[in-house]
């Protein structure tokens, strides 16, 4: 749907900004994902970017951002994916985000390892912030003073930062070896619920912004290679307060 679309007149409405979009294939994806496991997984809970959100209870729960990165799909920037999470207990057990313009599929499920195409990931080994490939992403949401510091940090620190636009492929990249961090502030559960099993089971990093355990309703994340790389950045970003996804 996603690869047809991304190449034709697109229906655009925005949300809660100019920036905050949503297109008919957002709305059409997110439709046929939820139909799809309503009927194979009756008795799982959605949460989905399109349906409004929803509350994470300990049920098992679909996360879904059908489109992480419609900026990118509107303007025809490859770099978007779905995003699919399956949450048990509150905790991600299992990812899915697929790039369908470029067609890389990356998985994750919790004890058996991360691929892309089929091919097992790895983290890179980088430790140092010095050494560090970083992503980031930055939106019209928050305190801009605190985000610009944050990437004049990054840039006078980092070996190099870069600003890509979807958080769940940001966080597969880390997971891929491609880059070694991403931080990002204002995201939501749906943009981490998959990259977070992902990145993990590549032998990397997820924690809070601020260095505690990663709440995938807090609306922040740190991922990285290693946890020295994660508390680095930890120490290192002037953090923002978000209200919660729940």
């Amino acid at each position: 749907v996603i690869r047809k679309a991304i190449d034709e007149k697109k229906n655009v409405e925005t949300k809660s900004s100019d920036i905050d979009l949503v297109t008919e294939t957002d709305k059409k994806v997110e439709e046929l994902l939820k139909a799809g496991f309503s009927s194979n997984f009756p008795d799982h809970c959605f949460i989905g970017e399109e349906s409004g959100g929803g509350k994470l209870t300990d049920a098992p729960t679909w996360i879904i951002d059908p489109v992480d990165g419609t900026l990118n799909f509107v303007h025809r920037f490859p770099y978007n994916a779905v995003s699919i999470g399956l949450a048990v207990n509150k905790q991600s057990v299992l990812g899915v985000v697929y790039n369908p313009v470029l067609d890389r599929m990356f998985t994750g499920i919790r004890g058996k390892g991360a691929f892309l195409n089929g091919k097992r990931l790895q983290v890179s080994n980088v430790q140092e912030l010095s050494q560090a490939l970083v992503i980031t992403g930055c939106s019209k949401y928050g305190d801009m003073d605190q985000l610009f510091t944050n990437i004049k940090t990054i840039v006078d620190k980092a070996h190099g930062i870069r600003m890509m636009g979807s958080a769940a492929l940001n966080m597969c990249t880390v997971a891929a070896g491609e880059a070694d961090a991403f931080f990002a502030y204002t995201i939501h559960c749906w943009d981490m619920a998959a990259g977070k099993i992902i990145v993990e089971e590549a032998g990397g990093t997820c924690i809070d912004s601020e260095g505690g355990d990663l709440d995938i309703m807090s609306r922040r994340v740190i991922c990285s290679s290693s946890p020295a790389l994660a508390k680095t950045l930890s120490r290192e970003l002037k953090h923002i307060r978000c209200p919660r996804d729940e």
